[in-house]
């Protein structure tokens, strides 16, 4: 009855609405959670691990709960806010943030037996936009540059195109947490100013929906959502929503995709052409997909938790 009593770890912040719904389920089922933050460490985050038989071994504690390392059943890991020492001079919480993530840090992405949703280094290794496209089948032309000329040239060959951040960390505007939205962009628009940083231009697919994939584990969850927006992410309020089949083939390369990074959950994002293709954008490791139960009807929240619960696997 080891297996039982064996809590599922779950690292986020604060106000990941996504993650309480799957933290009530696991409760109602009786699966103990040990939840904290990264930003806890170490006012409200202790530990202490030894290597012990080649893996590590040792004792966490919250606030509220208290758990042996080893006993992990699976990890959770979902957008914490990171390690912070705001006490600290800029030179000292530089070196106490480095010694955080590679210490604690380092300890629980090396958890023995522990099924990792999706592990912290595999996450950031998926996140790199370049790495996923190349991972993907293609579904267009793409550019990465800070080169002005090559940006515009790119744009006048293949256009119309779009701009894409390549990464969207935590942005706040008067406090209120922005996104950055998915827009054409014309040759003329492109101007010295992008010598600044990296940029991601892609070539516009033409599409009559799109499709929002959540892989869980063994499970797929394909939805349709027709919107009037070319970034949809911008009009929640006007979609319409229809769970539809995803095609043998697509399923075959969304597993083949998350094994290649290994991982077990992605939310992938498809264009739907007027002949039927599937058309890939994207897939966020961390993405969101609880509104989609809502929305549908899907039993996702109860698939996230069957994941957690199982654990690894042998």
């Amino acid at each position: 009855m080891r297996h039982a009593s064996r809590p599922v770890v779950v690292i986020t912040n604060l106000d990941d609405a996504t993650t309480d719904l799957v933290i009530a389920e696991l409760h109602d089922r009786g699966v103990p959670v040990v939840r904290f933050d990264s930003g806890d460490f170490p006012a409200l985050l202790s530990f202490s691990a030894h290597i012990h038989r080649a893996s590590w071994e040792g004792r966490l504690t919250t606030t509220t709960r208290e758990m042996r390392l080893e006993d992990a059943r699976s990890l959770l890991y979902r957008r914490p806010s990171g390690f912070s020492f705001p006490h600290l001079s800029e030179q000292d919480a530089r070196f106490a943030v480095g010694q955080a993530r590679y210490g604690l840090g380092g300890v629980l992405a090396s958890l023995p037996d522990c099924l990792y949703v999706n592990h912290p280094n595999r996450i950031g290794d998926a996140e790199f936009k370049p790495a996923g496209l190349a991972a993907a089948v293609r579904s267009g032309f793409a550019m990465v540059t800070n080169e002005p000329a090559a940006a515009r040239e790119f744009a006048k060959r293949y256009g119309p195109v779009l701009y894409k951040p390549l990464h969207v960390p935590l942005y706040l505007r008067d406090g209120v947490s922005c996104s950055v939205e998915v827009a054409p962009v014309a040759p003329e628009e492109i101007d010295d100013d992008i010598a600044g940083t990296a940029h991601l231009l892609q070539v516009i697919v033409p599409k009559v929906a799109d499709i929002r994939t959540t892989v869980i584990g063994e499970r797929v969850f394909s939805v349709r959502i027709d919107s009037e927006a070319l970034d949809w992410r911008t009009t929640y309020g006007r979609h319409t929503y229809t769970v539809v089949d995803t095609p043998p083939d697509v399923a075959a390369a969304l597993f083949a995709y998350l094994k290649s990074f290994g991982l077990v959950f992605g939310a992938f994002d498809f264009a739907l052409t007027s002949d039927g293709q599937w058309m890939f954008l994207e897939c966020n490791p961390s993405g969101q997909w609880a509104w989609l139960e809502k929305e549908t009807g899907l039993a996702m929240i109860s698939a996230f938790a069957d994941l957690l619960e199982r654990g690894a696997t042998s």
